[in-house]
């Protein structure tokens, strides 16, 4: 196996193939704090991908309820029993990723979901982690709790789906890092599926090979954001480009949020797969379980978002989040107003650091009128 330099983990790393990153590296941010799981982001994924035959289980994108929806069943579970996730020193990763733990004539610690486990897309839905008893109140401190977590394929640096495939069906592409199936050369061996960490290749019984989240590569070569991210009511969602962190630049929205201010967080990075797909961690979960889940950072990640209404430049630039169907390449704050421009400095779209708002007087003396709440 070759060595890889894995900055997520602070550390080099063993991966199947040497290092070969692209021209630029498609990435997204996601706010859980924001989610409200309606789900329009799996039905416009859906209705655009996966609405034809042998692909009415797939869900590209899905909303679970955390800490007890999976979709799959146990997705994230099966793994963190296998290895030891939680072996972190000063931002170093200590422990094996699943790569580093694979069994002898395997190349990726993994495991293969039973058919039943699709069969649960809602489970654990608004289920809260303790229970809410009768006469409970709130004390200032949150003891029943979850979360929102919103998922599509992370588009890894170091894909366990590509690695894992006999048949090298799977490849990054050279300009966007965006990670594709060739249909034609799958065998539906279902290795994927199996190294996978976050499950999100999916078997097609009527073709015979597997399927994946594309990353709405057509929209992407266009400058356009994926159908999951304009269709997003909560406006959790931005596109972009990330740069590694020697290489980050603070007007690149991806990388001020990830490599600046450090408040974006990947996926259990633990695993090795370096993956594209960040998440602002939820304000009001139990850190241990947050340090599980996204990393030894996750505390100062949320104590420097809620320092964001004092933040002009961090407000400012989560305010652009879902204003644009356009992927935003670059920002500026200028005084109240936030700009996303293009990569040769034209605007794409202007928002206001504080929205607008009316204060309508309960009584109108003009009009010698009182104003009412009428259910």
């Amino acid at each position: 196996m070759a060595r890889v330099h894995n900055w997520q983990i602070g550390r080099e790393m063993s991966y199947w193939y040497p290092q070969a990153r692209p021209k630029r590296q498609f990435a997204a941010i996601f706010d859980t704090n924001k989610c409200i799981a309606c789900q329009t982001c799996t039905l416009a994924c859906k209705t655009t991908w996966t609405s034809g035959k042998g692909q009415e289980y797939m869900l590209w994108n899905n909303v679970e309820s955390k800490p007890f929806g999976f979709y799959p069943l146990g997705w994230d579970l099966e793994l963190l029993q296998r290895i030891d996730g939680q072996n972190w020193s000063k931002g170093r990763y200590e422990g094996r990723t699943i790569f580093e733990a694979a069994p002898a004539g395997e190349r990726v610690l993994g495991w293969r979901p039973e058919e039943a486990d699709y069969a649960y897309p809602n489970v654990g839905e608004d289920d809260c982690a303790h229970g809410v008893e009768k006469g409970a109140h709130f004390q200032g401190f949150h003891e029943a709790w979850f979360f929102y977590l919103a998922r599509i394929c992370n588009h890894c640096t170091y894909p366990a789906c590509l690695s894992s495939c006999p048949r090298s069906s799977i490849y990054k592409r050279p300009e966007d890092g965006i990670v594709l199936i060739d249909q034609g050369r799958c065998r539906g061996y279902q290795e994927c599926i199996k190294a996978c960490p976050y499950k999100k290749t999916f078997a097609n019984p009527m073709t015979g090979t597997s399927e994946k989240c594309i990353g709405c590569f057509p929209k992407i070569e266009q400058g356009l954001q994926p159908q999951c991210f304009v269709n997003c009511i909560g406006k959790i969602r931005m596109a972009g480009w990330i740069s590694t962190p020697d290489k980050s630049r603070p007007d690149n929205p991806i990388d001020y949020l990830v490599h600046e201010r450090k408040v974006a967080l990947p996926l259990y990075p633990q695993l090795g797969l370096e993956p594209n797909v960040y998440y602002i961690p939820p304000r009001h979960v139990p850190l241990p379980y947050l340090r599980q889940m996204f990393g030894p950072q996750v505390e100062d990640a949320i104590a420097t978002y809620r320092q964001a209404p004092k933040d002009p430049d961090l407000a400012g630039l989560l305010s652009l989040f879902g204003s644009t169907e356009w992927i935003v390449p670059r920002w500026r704050r200028q005084g109240n107003m936030v700009m996303g421009l293009r990569e040769d400095g034209r605007e794409i779209v202007r928002v206001p650091l504080r929205e607008p708002s009316w204060i309508v007087p309960a009584v109108d003396l003009k009009r010698g009128a009182v104003r009412t709440n009428i259910p």
